[in-house]
């Protein structure tokens, strides 16, 4: 695997080793999870707004439909 150099202030570059060896990761692990974080959260919040874009309709359709299958694995 390649490496490269990012360009960080020293504070910074300190802030995130002490984050790094309080949950006993390197600092290129603890940067990969910072950024899975922040994937996470992108995704969550696009979610969440197709959810506020959905019609009322759909919603009921939505409802009736897990209903539906909530009564058929109940049987």
């Amino acid at each position: 695997m390649a490496h490269t150099t990012i360009k960080v202030t020293r504070d910074l570059r300190d802030r995130l080793q002490c984050q790094a060896a309080a949950e006993h990761r390197t600092l290129g692990e603890h940067l990969a999870h910072l950024a899975s974080l922040s994937d996470r959260q992108q995704r969550l919040a696009r979610l969440r707004s197709e959810i506020d874009a959905t019609s009322p309709r759909d919603v009921a359709f939505y409802r009736e439909e897990s209903s539906w299958w909530e009564s058929a694995q109940d049987a």
